[in-house]
């Protein structure tokens, strides 16, 4: 029998090593819990330093899109970093570094007026780097499916109402006239910070109870106020220079062009004596009509109608005249592999005529430079059918179209419209046609 003070120390033995357990756990609890923190503030870390190199990154397309934006035409060849004199990159504070390398890609196809770039951009923080890519573009307004410089026709404010719908990119150099509820697809941008609505008159506020029970727009893509303003030109410089030169086709006084679905034009002009001379579209994709007086006294309208098989800008001095449909001979919307592709540009103004069928399609990127692109006589011919553009309206004026009873909504003279954006002219526009001076985005990579 053990006596009482060996139970005693096997007991104190027991309990000592079951301390020694305990704190063995507890110090290996511990070791992990200090290793699992070390590991995950070595983590966030790691993620303070990849997030500062991305927007060092960042911060190098950003300063390289300010750069193009900086020069006088777009740039040719290639460049490191040329705000720094080449080569040297660009400290941002205690951050870190960026560099930028751009790529001149060229004119890309059938496109001489458009040239793209590719724009690398690596940010360096503590020995961790980020690389970023841009591909860039000259922006182009046959981007927009509606462009105005003012919502006004004469002075008078010019209205969407409920029967618009506009699915491609808006921007007014003024602010938008809302009647009802049209929408907006695309991004909208209205360099003034308000809208003018029919029935609440001016606000800012988008909200759905903001105008109850009326003018209750749907913005899809959002609406931005006090954007930057782009000025039209008031000439097709461009367009001018292409017809001129070899594979353009120049013409002096009014003309008449039919286009023809197998690739051809049949063209009237009293200066070359042709009468529904047939023949093929300009090579270089470039038509322009110009006055036959040295003050433009006369001539210089072209009243062009048909289907077009190819790429074609036709242009004219003075009034473009439209009397009948203007269409692709293989529809993009139905066939994405189609190339027919139409700028249409006044330096006047773009008029379908009153005697044009019920319905009227254009398939083109229309551009009056002088005023409007309307309907003669809008507002005292009886209510037709559909106008349907597959493309975009750019104007200085809004043109009317036609008339609507403020009261009931109803239409009461021209066209309704529907006007749908044609997506391929954000990256590919119709020849020579004007640029904005700007640069977009085509696509981005990280």
């Amino acid at each position: 029998m053990k006596n009482p003070s060996a139970k005693l120390k096997e007991k104190k033995g027991i309990a000592l090593l079951a301390a020694y357990m305990v704190l063995t756990v507890l110090a290996i609890l511990t070791s992990a819990f200090l290793g699992r923190t070390l590991s995950q503030n070595m983590a966030i870390n790691t993620f303070k330093r990849q997030t500062r190199a991305f927007n060092l990154a960042e911060a190098g397309l950003n300063r390289a899109l300010y750069w193009f934006r900086l020069q006088g035409a777009p740039p040719t060849g290639n460049y490191v970093n040329p705000w720094n004199g080449g080569g040297a990159a660009s400290t941002l504070g205690t951050i870190g570094t960026y560099s930028v390398s751009i790529q001149d890609l060229g004119n890309p196809g059938a496109m001489p007026t458009v040239r793209r770039y590719k724009v690398t951009a690596t940010g360096t923080s503590n020995n961790i780097n980020k690389t970023l890519i841009n591909y860039v573009q000259t922006d182009n307004f046959a981007r927009y499916i509606w462009f105005t410089d003012r919502e006004t026709f004469g002075g008078t404010d010019v209205w969407f109402w409920t029967q618009d719908n506009l699915n491609g990119p808006t921007h007014t150099n003024g602010h938008f006239n809302i009647y009802g509820n049209p929408v907006f697809g695309g991004e909208a941008r209205s360099v003034d910070d308000y809208i003018e609505f029919y029935n609440n008159g001016r606000a800012i506020d988008l909200s759905a109870t903001s105008n109850p029970p009326y003018d209750q727009p749907t913005f899809q893509s959002g609406m931005i106020f006090g954007a930057e303003q782009f000025n039209m030109p008031t000439q097709a410089l461009n367009l001018r220079t292409a017809a001129s030169a070899t594979g353009g086709l120049w013409l002096v006084g009014d003309t008449t062009v039919v286009l023809n679905s197998n690739g051809t034009m049949s063209v009237t002009n009293s200066a070359k004596n042709w009468n529904n001379h047939n023949m093929a579209l300009p090579t270089n994709g470039s038509l322009f009509v110009a006055c036959s007086g040295s003050k433009c006294s006369s001539g210089a309208s072209l009243t062009i109608s048909g289907t077009l098989k190819g790429r074609l800008t036709a242009g004219s001095q003075r009034d473009m005249i439209i009397p009948n449909s203007v269409v692709y001979n293989t529809d993009p919307r139905t066939n994405p592999a189609s190339t027919d592709t139409l700028g249409l540009i006044s330096e006047g103004d773009i008029v379908i005529s009153s005697s044009a069928p019920n319905n009227v399609e254009i398939d083109a990127s229309i551009m009056a430079l002088d005023t409007s692109f309307m309907v003669q006589n809008w507002d005292t011919i009886s209510a037709k059918g559909t106008l349907t553009v597959y493309g975009g309206i750019i104007q200085v004026d809004r043109g009317p179209v036609g008339t609507f009873n403020g009261a009931t909504g109803h239409k009461t003279s021209g066209y309704s419209k529907a006007y749908s954006y044609d997506t391929r002219l954000l990256d590919n526009p119709p020849p020579f046609f004007p640029t904005t001076g700007d640069y977009i985005t085509l696509a981005w990579e990280e």
